[in-house]
């Protein structure tokens, strides 16, 4: 394995980059961390020492891990989590290279990927499993090698590579639980996405997988015309139609939409309750424009509108995702993947909001 240490700095947006070799030794490996200094926090790539794996543990080396919306948030201090020392990025995956005593979930070389939150096996949520989430603390999978506990792992699906793999943690999980947990997805319903990121390009094919119709949003006639070639029941251009959600009614045949995977926020929220159909399903995952001040309840009591808060899944939900891509061999959008000295500029790529699906980063 090639060794050597490669300072590279993403400080606000801005990439800089140092270059430092050091001497070889089999009993290190490499990763990033989130360093502090005057002008705020940046990316570091530093030499570490080989983590071991300890009782139920198993070490992991990562092949690929990808970005989420969190992950340039945390990097610029706008997200908690984001400590100096921190591992960056939530979703990776890999292979098994040892395990610890008592292990017993998986042997060396079973291809694996790390469930978000690491201590969420089933079950429903609490501050404790919550406080488990991967990224920016010693967990974080953008590393060569990271250890992990036997708990936190799932096998992953055999059709897809390690790159795609990658992609499922956050995001694929996110769109699953909306859809089908929460929202009982069924052929022939219409399902709203906004935008072309990682959630709604995952609700996009597991929407069409499916059998359901699915309409999403966008600023780029491209990434429309890509969006249709997935399999997109209808497209919009909400520059070019400012009232967007009147044209998604009309696409429903003034039905209305009967799900929607909310990450707009503010600037959408609203807009998307006016395309509802009756007793539909919102599931509210974030908000790229800040988040909406308040809620029309008095609209949504009579709609019959049922609200779920989201935050990614559990285990359990990811095992079910994968069954449901492993059976519709569901390939997830990759836009682009960078190497992993590149890994900043991967960040920076994310920044500029011209990606259609997921940015990976390959180890």
């Amino acid at each position: 394995m090639r060794r050597g240490l490669l300072r590279l700095s993403v400080l606000l947006g801005v990439l800089t980059l140092g270059v430092q070799k050091i001497a070889s030794a089999e009993d290190t490996t490499r990763q990033y961390q989130l360093a502090r200094g005057e002008g705020g926090t940046r990316l570091e790539l530093v030499e570490v020492p080989m983590p071991v794996a300890g009782p139920n543990e198993v070490l992991v080396r990562v092949r690929a891990s990808s970005l989420n919306r969190r992950d340039t948030m945390m990097v610029a201090g706008q997200y908690p989590g984001g400590g100096s020392g921190g591992i960056p990025l939530s979703d990776g995956a890999g292979e098994v290279i040892a395990v610890g005593e008592g292990v017993t979930r998986f042997g060396i070389g079973d291809r694996v990927a790390g469930i978000f939150f690491a201590g969420w096996v089933d079950g429903e949520r609490d501050a404790a499993k919550l406080a488990s989430a991967r990224g920016g603390g010693a967990t974080g999978m953008l590393s060569e090698v990271v250890v992990s506990h036997e708990d936190g792992l799932v096998r992953i699906p055999d059709h897809l590579s390690f790159e795609q793999a990658a992609t499922l943690p956050c995001a694929g999980v996110t769109a699953y639980v909306v859809l089908f947990k929460h929202g009982g997805l069924e052929a022939g319903e219409y399902v709203l996405l906004e935008g072309t990121g990682g959630v709604s390009s995952f609700g996009l094919v597991f929407s069409v997988a499916a059998g359901a119709r699915p309409i999403i949003t966008s600023s780029s006639d491209e990434k429309l015309a890509r969006a249709r070639e997935l399999g997109a029941f209808g497209t919009v251009n909400y520059v070019t139609n400012e009232n967007w959600q009147r044209e998604v009614r009309a696409l429903t045949g003034d039905h209305g939409v009967d799900h929607v995977l909310e990450v707009g926020g503010r600037d959408t929220l609203q807009k998307a309750i006016e395309a509802l159909a009756y007793d539909a399903h919102i599931g509210l995952i974030g908000g790229l424009s800040g988040f909406a001040p308040s809620i029309p309840v008095g609209t949504l009591m009579q709609l019959g509108t049922e609200v779920t808060g989201i935050y990614v899944g559990s285990r359990e939900d990811f095992e079910a995702m994968n069954a449901f891509i492993e059976e519709h061999e569901i390939v997830p959008v990759v836009d682009r993947v960078f190497e992993f000295e590149d890994a900043p500029a991967a960040f920076d790529f994310m920044e500029n909001g011209s990606f259609f699906g997921k940015i990976v980063i390959r180890h």
